[in-house]
């Protein structure tokens, strides 16, 4: 089984990071989460409040670190891990690792990562996005890391936000070298089988 690291910032989208902490750890592999003052505010307006944040954490893996507690051993490269996963990440976060700032223990794990050649996942859910922060992208890009938007595709004919959701972390396995199911994989045009979206999403199926 493997060590991951996975950072959760205070962007929208903190459910991408609950579950890929919940497929990681049902999986079997050592997780060790950090959680940004940032992200326990906005999971309390779009998601659970702070203390069923961090309680639901810590019932996937005791492992769960404040964002400036650099006694943790992930502050260090000499704790090696498998890969960082930052999901969601702020632009901040982004700007952060791509210009190797290590104000917090997220752009700290990050940077080990990258150090260390070892995998490192930023999934930006931010949007729009401004010429700074797609040089900041193109410099982690450059570094070795993996910038993944949070840009989910509907061939597979979602039909709830756990399909979405899934198809994103599953996206991310996938850059790990982790098999997974979450989503369907593309196998060409399959329009004749099953309900469209755009059926649902106009409510044509009936009509």
């Amino acid at each position: 089984m493997g060590r991951f690291v996975i950072g959760i910032t205070g962007s929208s989208g903190i459910i991408y990071g609950l579950r890929l902490v919940e497929v990681l750890s049902f999986s079997g592999h050592e997780i060790h989460v950090v959680l940004s003052e940032e992200a326990k505010l906005v999971s309390a307006d779009e998601c659970l409040s702070e203390d069923k944040l961090v309680s639901l954490l810590k019932k996937m893996t005791s492992r769960v670190y404040g964002e400036h507690d650099f006694t943790a051993p992930i502050a260090s490269s000499s704790y090696l891990v498998d890969g960082t996963v930052v999901i969601p990440c702020t632009l901040k976060t982004l700007g952060e690792i791509a210009n190797s700032i290590q104000s917090t223990l997220i752009s700290r794990a990050a940077l080990n990562s990258l150090r260390l050649r070892r995998p490192l996942i930023v999934v930006v859910r931010e949007t729009p996005l401004s010429t700074l922060d797609i040089i900041n992208m193109l410099k982690i890009s450059l570094s070795g890391g993996v910038v993944m938007p949070a840009s989910p595709a509907f061939y597979g004919k979602p039909r709830s936000i756990q399909d979405i959701v899934d198809f994103i972390v599953g996206k991310v396995l996938d850059i790990l070298g982790l098999e997974n199911n979450l989503y369907r994989r593309w196998e060409g045009p399959k329009s004749t089988q099953g309900t469209s979206l755009c059926d649902h999403f106009y409510e044509l199926a009936s009509s």
